[in-house]
């Protein structure tokens, strides 16, 4: 194998998975080495729930996320979403179309179909994909969770192209399903600007994708059932370490998965979590750095 790890050597990868557990040095643009996520949050009743619950418990989240697409919502209820991410400051990232494919295809429910993930089949697949990010974007959405690393080019392409707004962010999925360096760095090269790797992930893994990248990765803190429903508050306090920049994703295992229709109580439980987690942090890392209530870029 020396022959093969030297080459990755020589293109800048890892030569291998970094099990010394090396610390990152690597930082949000304020300086931090965590924010929170909570993804799942589908429609403005819930959002208003979590935010709330948030501001009740004296806790600060960065991004609320929704997952069954943006097609799913109406104009009011995305317009509602964006002014809570206004009056809340935080990031509202909503997911391109509904979490499959947008026509007749039903392989995706099939067991070989499951393993292809939710990427898009078809260019008219893409166009679809490209008009819920204008319709989201002229409602005064910006941030995108992508689940191709096709539409993701594309993307990256209408921003170059002043398609869409610089400002905008692209957000890959962990249904994506990648987990290695080399993966990371051509999501990086093709317009990430945050990158989600499976939820297993290990932390020696996990420290040598930080080595090759410098975007922040989002990693869940805990899982719903449909993924396995496994907890890992524990490492959290090491996954911010070696992984900085790092959003932790929290609140996911209150759901079924992750087509959930979030409930208002389901809400205040996922910020229930949050606490949980920060209390992991604070025990056993308690010199980690949070970026402060506002900060999403």
């Amino acid at each position: 194998m020396k022959e093969s790890r030297a080459f990755l050597r020589k293109i800048g990868m890892p030569d291998g998975d970094a099990f010394n557990l090396p610390s990152s040095d690597k930082r949000f643009p304020d300086g931090a080495q965590y924010r929170f996520e909570v993804p799942g949050i589908q429609g403005p009743v819930a959002m208003k729930a979590l935010l709330e619950e948030v501001n009740k418990l004296d806790l600060v989240i960065h991004r609320v996320t929704q997952t069954k697409g943006i097609m799913m919502l109406t104009d009011a209820e995305i317009s509602k979403m964006v002014q809570l991410a206004k009056d809340h400051q935080v990031e509202l990232v909503l997911a391109v179309g509904p979490r499959a494919t947008t026509d007749t295809s039903a392989s995706v429910n099939t067991p070989e179909g499951q393993r292809m993930g939710y990427r898009l089949r078809g260019q008219e697949q893409i166009v679809r994909a490209m008009e819920e990010i204008r319709r989201a974007v002229q409602l005064g959405c910006f941030s995108f969770l992508v689940y191709d690393e096709g539409s993701l080019w594309v993307f990256n392409e209408m921003r170059k192209a002043g398609e869409i707004p610089s400002e905008c962010k692209f957000k890959v999925s962990a249904h994506t399903g990648h987990g290695n360096p080399c993966s990371g760095k051509l999501l990086e090269q093709i317009g990430a600007n945050s990158i989600n790797p499976v939820r297993d992930i290990q932390l020696p893994m996990l420290a040598s994708l930080r080595q090759a990248i410098d975007l922040p990765i989002d990693i869940h803190t805990e899982n719903p059932a449909s993924t396995g429903g496994f907890i890992r508050h524990y490492e959290v306090p090491e996954m911010i370490r070696v992984a900085s920049p790092i959003y932790l994703k929290t609140g996911g295992s209150v759901a079924k998965n992750h087509s959930w229709e979030t409930t208002e109580a389901d809400a205040r439980q996922r910020a229930k979590q949050v606490s949980l987690v920060k209390r992991m942090i604070d025990t056993y890392y308690a010199e980690a750095t949070s970026s402060p209530k506002g900060s999403i870029k």
